[in-house]
């Protein structure tokens, strides 16, 4: 891209950072409108299959198919309009149709789907809603009516609701799954515009599947009450013992490392699914935000009852989280305590076995001395033997020498010469040691 003035090159991601704000924007509908939305967890495998299944869609509507890089597309057809958003760990298509049926849910948007195609989505379904947005005449919504009328939408089930968006429009819902497999939204139109139309229908499938979403957390989380329980016990069993001075330290060390194991295994094992259901949760505040719901007297908001059900399932992952935490640490210090003992027995078994070493040095030494001196006497014995032999020898020679004299009078010479010796093997063996 030119620039009209010499500032330096842009950056590789200027243009994709700067156009993030733009991504997954909502329709803009024409109203009244049906839709359809479908929430699916896949794997990386069968993200790839989504894809290429997508493309297919648009080659046989003719439909520009989309980037292979792109996690999201919106694109209209026919009959009907399709948004389709790559998430994590999920993907969500919204079919959106413009036709306005005496019953809002009687012919629901995917039946302007093909079949065939619709039958060959991957993944699991988590969400799937249908959704109508209606204006007041068409079902003869009053304020001032009675709200159980409503009811006969939801299968007779209890209504929830509010105003919405500045009371430009009314949500009813009953959070239930009726019989043919969806949940149900019913908006009321006072004054909605076309951009309203769409962030409302976004912000309800979002609240609907991040809701889902952040409650995947809470089977597992009463799952590992009695691992939490049972590994919260045994570290007790071992703090306990490591007061008594019977027990064996380097046991005791090893059911800790193998208790330190077990926790540090359930803690990476669903670290992941605790952290996203506590991300998940944060969503459904701020798109229940996004609303501005205002009460309508006598029936529960979405909020309300949102809230009311799913921040206890949300406070019991974040608590046995939070647990597993608390006993790793707990583990951890005990572990650091019983190695520090352990280490205090090790020093001191090392200072007794250097001091009985020490001792054996010196006993040698003195053995080593004594052996010195001895060895001293008898080469003094063999040296002097050697000089008397030979002054006998010189005495046969000829010579008048006495040999008893001259091995006597040798003696202190011989020994004065070995311990000036042994002092300077002494010294040079100093000398060496250093």
């Amino acid at each position: 891209m030119t620039t009209l003035f010499p500032i330096p090159e842009n950056h590789p991601q200027r243009f994709v950072l700067h156009n993030e704000v733009h991504a997954r924007a909502p329709f803009i509908l024409k109203l009244p409108v049906r839709a359809s939305h479908l929430a699916l967890v896949l794997t990386q495998e069968q993200k790839l299959l989504e894809r290429q299944h997508l493309i297919s869609l648009c080659e046989r509507f003719g439909v520009t198919t989309p980037d292979k890089d792109t996690d999201h597309f919106v694109a209209s057809f026919d009959a009907f309009q399709i948004r389709w958003e790559q998430h994590g760990e999920f993907s969500t298509y919204s079919f959106y149709v413009h036709e306005n049926p005496k019953d809002p849910f009687a012919d629901s948007a995917l039946k302007k789907v093909p079949v065939d195609w619709l039958s060959q989505l991957t993944g699991q379904v988590v969400v799937a809603v249908h959704a109508s947005i209606v204006s007041a005449d068409d079902i003869q919504y009053k304020e001032t009516n009675d709200l159980a009328l409503l009811a006969d939408h939801f299968a007779g089930n209890a209504v929830i609701g509010s105003k919405v968006t500045g009371g430009a429009a009314s949500v009813f819902t009953d959070f239930r799954i009726h019989v043919d497999g969806f949940s149900r939204f019913l908006i009321v139109d006072h004054d909605l515009r076309a951009q309203q139309a769409g962030r409302l229908l976004q912000r309800l499938f979002e609240i609907e599947v991040y809701r889902v979403m952040a409650l995947m957390a809470f089977p597992i989380a009463r799952s590992l009450y009695p691992a939490l329980n049972k590994s919260d016990r045994q570290l007790y069993t071992i703090t306990n013992a490591m007061t008594m001075q019977d027990k064996d330290d380097a046991l005791l060390l090893d059911e800790l490392t193998n208790l330190a194991a077990e926790v540090e295994n359930y803690i990476s094992s669903n670290h992941f699914r605790f952290a996203a259901a506590s991300a998940y949760y944060k969503l459904v505040g701020q798109r229940l935000d996004d609303l501005r719901e205002v009460r309508i007297q006598g029936i529960q908001t979405l909020g309300e009852f949102i809230k009311r059900r799913l921040e206890p399932a949300v406070n019991t992952c974040e608590s046995v989280s939070h647990r597993f935490t608390l006993l790793s640490e707990r583990v951890s210090n005990a572990s650091q305590l019983l190695r520090t003992r352990v280490d205090i027995i090790i020093e001191r078994q090392n200072q007794g076995l250097l001091s009985s070493m020490n001792l054996r040095a010196k006993m040698q030494l003195r053995m080593q001395q004594m052996v010195e001196g001895i060895s001293m006497v008898a080469i003094t014995y063999y040296a002097a033997s050697i000089i008397g032999k030979f002054s006998e020898a010189l005495h046969a020679y000829g010579w008048k020498v006495n040999s008893e004299l001259v091995e006597g009078l040798s003696i202190p010479f011989i020994l004065v010469i070995i311990a000036l010796n042994a002092k300077r093997i002494h010294k040079i063996i100093a000398n060496t040691t250093e």
